[in-house]
């Protein structure tokens, strides 16, 4: 049964605290779907990884490290995981059907086709492999967003997109200088191949300005014909010198081979960690003060 689990990868889950995105910034986080389109998606997530490990469970046993994968290794087998994935797969979908808005479901079938595109075909080509994966976190954003009926603002998959994309090109930098030849490179990850490591602080470089230049875009945008959050966002230009300082120490980890990746990257750099809590109090406070304000002008409003 353990097997099983390690299989379905549940430390990746983490990357699904993408679909928050809507339900936070419109302050519907407490909404009674929100754990449901998140499970969903972490199912549907998973039915991936197996499909993905089943595809590759050849070329994985003649890895160092991923020989020891559940398929790999023969602790799971291929029966197994095929059962396995058609469960997740099928549960994910259930849960969108029973729980959801039907456009939600549409959307996981969307972000599960993608993934396999990506596993079986666009995974080995560079830059599209990374513009592929930010275009699966712009689904989880607007699926999460669909899920409790807010409006979906451009802004939230513009952001979303050049976020994740500059995380993206940090990853393959981080596996590049990890990995360090050639003969590594290319049993970890094909497309390495095919990016330098000058390429990729080029890549890193501009998306990080992209991300930058598009968080401030969406401050500073008061086009009534466009959803915004019901709070004064404007106040988050305050927040830049942290979302600053974060991608650039971000870019920087990246540089240094230390981590092999975002998610080592988030959990055991302490100074990028500290910036982000300290940028999550900040926004809470800022939404905080935005309802306080709007209560005591009905107040005061009411008693005139």
């Amino acid at each position: 049964m353990l097997d099983y689990i390690r299989l379905m990868r549940p430390s990746q889950w983490i990357k699904n605290v993408v679909v928050l995105f809507g339900p936070a910034f419109s302050l519907h986080l407490l909404d009674a779907r929100v754990p449901f389109v998140f499970a969903a998606f972490c199912l549907i997530a998973s039915a991936s990884y197996v499909l993905n490990d089943l595809a590759d469970r050849e070329a994985d046993k003649v890895h160092p490290v991923k020989k020891n994968r559940p398929l790999a290794s023969g602790a799971v087998s291929p029966a197994g995981a095929a059962v396995l994935s058609l469960v997740l797969l099928v549960s994910g979908i259930a849960i969108s059907h029973f729980w959801l808005p039907q456009l939600v479901t549409y959307i996981l079938l969307s972000y599960f086709v993608l993934i396999q595109g990506y596993s079986f075909l666009l995974k080995k080509q560079p830059i599209i492999d990374v513009i592929i994966i930010a275009m699966g976190f712009v689904l989880r954003a607007v699926a999460g967003a669909q899920a409790v009926a807010v409006l979906v603002s451009p802004w939230l998959i513009a952001c979303t997109f050049t976020l994740c994309m500059f995380l993206g090109f940090g990853k393959r930098r981080c596996e590049l200088v990890t990995l360090g030849n050639k003969a590594d490179a290319e049993a970890h990850r094909a497309t390495l191949l095919r990016y330098t490591p000058e390429l990729l602080s080029h890549l890193i470089s501009v998306s990080a300005g992209i991300a930058i230049m598009t968080f401030l875009l969406y401050v500073m945008d008061f086009n009534p014909r466009i959803p915004h959050p019901p709070f004064a966002k404007e106040l988050l230009l305050y927040t830049l010198p942290l979302v600053a300082y974060a991608m650039f120490r971000y870019a920087m980890l990246t540089e240094m081979g230390r981590y092999s990746g975002p998610m080592q990257i988030i959990k055991k750099d302490v100074p990028l960690l500290v910036t982000g809590l300290v940028w999550i109090l900040v926004v809470a406070v800022i939404v905080l003060k935005t309802r306080a304000d709007v209560v005591v002008t009905s107040v005061t409003g009411g008693g005139g």
